[in-house]
């Protein structure tokens, strides 16, 4: 009897957690920016877990959740325009014959409000980080300092990164998004540095439970100087990295379910940093013709 009536209850706070999670777009602003906090998991030694229930941070109000409707049915209904038009909205011969295409752009504090920074100072570390606009609007700053002395929790072994991450894409009503990257091969960027090395990442969903939310890393060295570079990463130079994974079971990136895109500095060397980024784009390099750079293995092969 206990056992059912305990089940009972976990389908109930289940239910109602999946109603709030629909209805969170209509019930008004939310206090917390919940974005920006669920990019880290991260609990610091000793601290008690938030009991709070996430609803209480709503701030109920009927005509915000009617202006929030309004907008998320003139969002579905672009949407709806934009699946029966083609991909992207684009004619499917147009979307096929694209060669080139810019994901992100820095031109205006909306473009920078659509990525999310962050450093070891989540896990009590001192690195500091920052974004802003570049010179006349051209290009995102992102600097700071790297600092790799080690909190004194005793349990945290290294410390010392700063990184920027795009939020994810999301659709009307709070749909989870992905990226197609399927028609292209390669990454573009047009930045500049200070000499040192970011590590780009780029975060998959695919269809599999056990190869959810991989991560890939490519280490693009910038060359310092006043001098703008442009850099071109073929999506075959990526490797996976973790996500409790062994190293040998390495594929290559599932174009067609990427959720966002980051940067990430952790070269174990103290002091400032900078890196201009002016524009993050995708090319169809038709003269790159390689799948992937990487030794694979065969798990099991048959003798």
């Amino acid at each position: 009897m206990a056992l059912s009536v305990t089940l009972l209850s976990i389908a109930g706070s289940h239910s109602r957690c999946c109603r709030h999670k629909v209805l969170q777009p209509l019930l008004g602003t939310v206090r917390v920016d919940s974005v920006s906090k669920c990019y880290s998991s991260y609990r610091r030694p000793g601290a008690q877990p938030e009991v709070k229930p996430s609803w209480r941070n709503i701030d109920f109000s009927f005509k915000k959740g009617f202006d929030a409707l309004k907008t998320q049915l003139k969002l579905l209904k672009q949407e709806t325009k934009d699946h029966l038009t083609g991909p992207d909205g684009q004619s499917f011969s147009q979307y096929l014959l694209e060669q080139t295409k810019v994901m992100w752009e820095f031109r205006s504090q909306e473009d920078l409000d659509k990525w999310v920074i962050s450093s070891d100072v989540e896990i009590g570390g001192k690195s500091e980080v920052h974004l802003k606009l570049g010179r006349n609007n051209q290009g995102a700053m992102l600097y700071g300092v790297l600092n790799t002395e080690v909190p004194r929790d005793g349990e945290t072994k290294y410390s010392g990164y700063c990184s920027m991450r795009a939020k994810p894409a999301v659709g009307s009503f709070a749909r989870k998004k992905y990226y197609d990257w399927s028609n292209f091969n390669s990454l573009y960027l047009r930045v500049r540095g200070d000499g040192r090395a970011w590590m780009v990442n780029i975060y998959t969903d695919p269809y599999f439970s056990h190869q959810k939310d991989d991560l890939y890393n490519y280490f693009m060295f910038t060359r310092g100087g006043p001098y703008w570079e442009e850099i071109k990463i073929p999506f075959s130079k990526f490797f996976l990295s973790s996500r409790g994974r062994v190293q040998d079971d390495q594929h290559p990136i599932w174009l067609d379910k990427i959720s966002t895109l980051g940067f990430t500095l952790g070269d174990k060397i103290d002091g400032p940093f900078q890196l201009e980024i002016d524009f993050i784009g995708l090319l169809n390099d038709r003269a790159h013709t390689e799948e992937f750079a990487y030794e694979t293995y065969e798990r099991n092969p048959r003798t």
